[in-house]
């Protein structure tokens, strides 16, 4: 089968791999979409935390099963169907597991990062990570983690109709943190260096309004898109130190900050400024199983509409080529797909 690896940063190959072998409680899917996401992004410039080089990427995936292993576990998956794929293969053994935080598995092994991903032909996949729809296209079912990060976020947050939401970071798991805000009904800020991406938000529907960033996001700004308030929840995807260090300043007193993305490093605040706003701090990674379900119904309902976020397409035999100018920001890149 084809197979692209990431040998290094920058270094794409695309070569012939030996196609997966049934194996019990596992699945074997024809890939047919793969989303490109920050986390491919960073691992092809070489900053993505938890990674080694040579690596397989891809873990946002739109598929349709071509063999399905002998299995006891309870399942209604058949061949031929489509599905999407939750990446986060954990171990159901471990403390954080048994408590059902299997986002967060002691011992988790995401697709794509930990372990080989769905930049490929072929994957083999445990059964218990795929979730079928009969209504949703491939380009749906590779959107389906995306959105996953994002409201997993906003659960995290516990947003809430009377809640002032400044969301930084206007990606795509921004615009997914946005889509499930606006299902609370909270007032919504997005602010980001982007002006293109914060018109795309403001044409899609989905922030009463934004903040243009030159260099630091500033208390005066946010409190003018607030009335003069400041925002009770703050959630950070931006992934980048400064922004994420700058929220302290910003929060309201009694307010929420949750952290989505991530870097390589510490983050610091000034304790008693931290205290004195009695602030709550939250990280928030990756996304559970109910969370798949629950945004395969919306998309199934019409409630969520992801035809406008992929922006740009690529085919299999072009990513080397085609993925380094989806960094530019001249190509004001949304949402990048690649169809297999």
């Amino acid at each position: 089968m084809r197979t692209i690896i990431l040998n290094k940063p920058g270094d794409f190959e695309l070569k012939e791999c030996e196609d997966p072998k049934e194996q019990k409680d596992r699945a074997i899917v024809k890939v047919k979409r793969i989303g490109i996401c920050g986390t491919d992004y960073h691992a092809f410039q070489g900053n993505q935390p938890f990674f080694s080089y040579p690596r397989v990427l891809g873990h946002e995936l739109g598929a349709e099963i071509v063999s399905i292993g002998s299995s006891k576990l309870p399942h209604d998956l058949t061949v031929g169907d489509k599905v999407a794929i939750e990446p986060y293969l954990n171990c159901e053994e471990c403390q954080a597991c048994k408590a059902g935080h299997f986002n967060c598995c002691e011992r988790i092994d995401v697709l794509g990062v930990h372990s080989d991903g769905g930049m490929a032909d072929y994957l083999s996949v445990p059964i218990r990570k795929l979730h079928k729809s009969d209504k949703l296209s491939f380009d749906q079912l590779a959107l389906v983690e995306t959105l996953g990060i994002g409201l997993h976020a906003v659960k995290r947050a516990q947003v809430a109709a009377n809640d002032k939401v400044l969301i930084i970071g206007a990606g795509p798991i921004g615009l997914g943190v946005a889509q499930f805000s606006k299902f609370k009904d909270a007032n919504l800020v997005v602010a980001d260096l982007t002006e293109s991406r914060l018109n795309f938000i403001k044409k899609i529907g989905l922030s009463d309004s934004s903040i243009l960033v030159d260099g630091k996001l500033e208390e005066e700004n946010v409190r003018a898109a607030f009335d003069g308030d400041l925002p009770t929840v703050i959630i950070d995807a931006t992934g980048n130190k400064h922004s994420m260090s700058n929220c302290f300043q910003l929060l309201a007193h009694g307010g929420k900050m949750v952290f989505v993305g991530l870097f390589q490093g510490d983050v610091s605040f000034f304790d008693p400024n931290f205290h004195k706003r009695e602030t709550t701090l939250l990280s928030s990674r990756n996304c559970l199983p109910e969370d798949f379900k629950e945004i395969i119904r919306l998309i199934e309902n019409g409630e969520i509409d992801t035809v406008p976020w992929l922006s740009h397409r690529t085919n299999f035999e072009s990513v080397a080529e085609d993925f380094a100018s989806f960094l530019k920001p001249e190509a004001e890149v949304i949402k990048a797909i690649i169809e297999m």
